[in-house]
C-alpha cells in the first residue's frame, strides 16, 4: 500500500494529506463534502471562526453517520466502515491543521 500526498481545498485553504493511492478519490470526495458543509455553516453567519465551523461540520457529519448506522443499513457494513475510516482521517488532518 503506497501513500501519496493529496492536496485538498477546504474553505479556500489548501491542506496536504497523506493517504493510500487507492483511497485518493474517496479522500477528495470527502474533502469536497466537508468544504460544502463548512461553507454552508459559514454562510449562515451564526458560527464565526474556522475552528468553530470545522467542529460544527464534524458534529453534523458525525450525527449523520450515527443516524445511518442506527437506521439499520447493516447490509452496507463495508461502506459504513469506509465512511468511518475517512471521517477519522479527516478529523486527524483537521486537528493537525487547527492546532
Amino acid at each position: 500500500m503506497s501513500n501519496e500526498t493529496v492536496v485538498v481545498k477546504i474553505l479556500d485553504k489548501e491542506y496536504q494529506v497523506a493517504c493510500p493511492r487507492e483511497e485518493r478519490q474517496a479522500l477528495l470526495e470527502s474533502a469536497q463534502l466537508l468544504d460544502e458543509r463548512m461553507k454552508a455553516i459559514r454562510s449562515t453567519g451564526a458560527v464565526i471562526g474556522l475552528e468553530r465551523i470545522a467542529v460544527m461540520a464534524a458534529l453534523n457529519l458525525s450525527h449523520e453517520l450515527l443516524q445511518a448506522r442506527q437506521s439499520g443499513n447493516q447490509g452496507k457494513g463495508a461502506n459504513q466502515a469506509d465512511l468511518l475510516r475517512l471521517h477519522e482521517k479527516l478529523d486527524r488532518s483537521l486537528a493537525n491543521k487547527i492546532d
